[in-house]
């Protein structure tokens, strides 16, 4: 942390960019920037630990202003970390070395909405729900529909590669984002091409995408709209049999029925998260499929899916079950419902193909389970993310009862997680799919990667010469 004279001269030369009612240095508000989401900040603090906080918050109202925030944090080689809303759960924007917070919600202007095109062109501090309600107005909507909606930002979602509820049939944020402007590590600002597809060279812009701020700042987007579909059709489905319920979800994919969501819920977590949520008493493998668009042809797709549940053993539980997830879906992740502390807890979420996703599954909790059985560790997953090739795994340890000393805790925790990506790797899965890195997965990005990994190194090196943005994350050091 800077202190004293050098302190006062580089906060002066912050003021004379974005003025002096867009800086703090209050240590309140350097506690508030000190967590995200994420249990590891949220468990130290409640344990009555201190935590690393930035030595600067600013928050800039244009790119321009956050290339001249660059220049500075080079010219002294300060850390510089992007912070959206704040609901990272992988502490991806945590400020780990101190430096300057730059947040981005001063950046929420919306500006186009493109009717013929279907797109909408919006700063990247925009909270999505904001967004989401302004295409409404026009019968438009951006199906990103994640549970943060309500505190994430636009750029904060392109910048894990985040999915929302609806991604089966819509996509990810990052099959969304049509071009973008980007302000590089060494203040450069550029735009990309205004089309995603097309044979005029490579396409580097995704690069930006998943790099949770290391390789520089997303701060504006043109994403692709829809319509808001004229129907939606929801339904639940039982199954006994894990195996036939991912069978029933693979077929429904690959025969391209097109369900805008899938959600697929393990035995363990049908018995203790929804029938806790939604008061049901079931047992077994419990689903939800949804359909949407023209009526009549969401309804055919309906049709053909559940033929195949029937077929494979699935029990019609008719539309109320999925009308009521539909309308309580996020009841989940909010008080009073979600996993919260004392407990330990943590989403070791995946993602494989399907030919490697059942064993990876039981693999990954046999080994959590019976890794850590002197901790009663409970293992519970849903597969909630689906595409043509494979589906998305998304799990959770949970510990009602974990060391009370800080550090010890900690311990446990990374060592669980230790366990559960070993499993994952080594049963064909990736370390994640939609939270992204951070600085939870960090350390398993050179083994996920292998002989990529200097290719990726590489690249940081050129583009963030200094090593200034958001050091400590997806596997770059500062």
């Amino acid at each position: 942390m800077r202190q004293g004279i050098q302190h006062e001269m580089v906060r002066s030369e912050l003021e004379e960019v974005v003025g002096t009612d867009f800086i703090s240095v209050t240590e309140t508000d350097k506690l508030i920037y000190s967590a995200d989401w994420s249990w590891m900040p949220q468990m130290w603090l409640d344990r009555g630990q201190s935590l690393a906080t930035p030595d600067y918050i600013v928050h800039p109202e244009s790119a321009a202003e956050i290339s001249a925030l660059l220049e500075i944090a080079n010219k002294y080689r300060i850390p510089v970390i992007p912070w959206g809303g704040g609901s990272g759960t992988q502490g991806g924007a945590l400020p780990i070395y101190g430096g300057i917070i730059v947040d981005l919600k001063r950046l929420d202007k919306i500006i186009e909405i493109d009717e013929k095109s279907l797109t909408v062109t919006a700063e990247a501090g925009i909270i999505l729900s904001q967004l989401e309600w302004a295409v409404n107005e026009k019968g438009l909507t951006l199906p990103h529909y994640p549970a943060s909606a309500n505190c994430a930002t636009l750029g904060g979602c392109l910048a894990p590669r985040g999915t929302g509820t609806i991604s089966t049939k819509y996509g990810k944020a990052e099959d969304m984002v049509l071009s973008m402007e980007v302000v590089l590590p060494t203040g450069e600002i550029m735009r990309t091409p205004a089309v995603p597809q097309h044979a005029s060279g490579p396409d580097f812009f995704r690069l930006f995408l998943g790099s949770e701020g290391t390789l520089g700042f997303i701060t504006e987007a043109t994403m692709q709209l829809d319509y808001l579909p004229a129907e939606r059709l929801l339904r639940a489905v039982l199954f006994d049999d894990l195996s036939k319920a991912l069978e029933a979800g693979r077929q429904i994919m690959t025969n391209r029925f097109d369900p805008f969501v899938i959600r697929l819920y393990d035995p363990d977590s049908t018995r203790t998260r929804v029938n806790k949520i939604h008061g049901y008493e079931l047992e077994g493998a419990y689903m939800v499929m949804g359909f949407d668009g023209d009526p009549d042809i969401a309804a055919l797709q309906e049709q053909k899916s559940m033929e195949i549940c029937s077929e494979l053993g699935g029990k019609d539980l008719g539309r109320e079950p999925g009308e009521g997830w539909w309308e309580h879906r996020y009841d989940f992740y909010y008080p009073p419902q979600n996993l919260k502390l004392p407990w330990m807890y943590g989403t070791t979420e995946t993602v494989t193909t399907y030919d490697k996703i059942e064993n990876l599954y039981w693999a990954e909790k046999k080994a959590v389970e019976e890794g850590y059985a002197d901790w009663n560790v409970k293992f519970i997953g849903h597969f909630s993310h689906w595409f043509h090739w494979g589906v998305m795994l998304y799990c959770r340890f949970i510990v009602e009862n974990p060391p009370e000393d800080a550090q010890e805790a900690l311990r446990l925790h990374n060592r669980i997680w230790n366990t559960a990506m070993t499993a994952v790797m080594e049963n064909g899965g990736m370390i994640n799919e939609h939270h992204g890195v951070g600085l939870k997965l960090s350390r398993f990005m050179r083994r996920q990667y292998g002989d990529a990994w200097p290719f990726l190194l590489g690249l940081k090196k050129a583009i963030d010469p200094n090593g200034i943005m958001n050091p400590g994350k997806v596997g770059f050091g500062f």
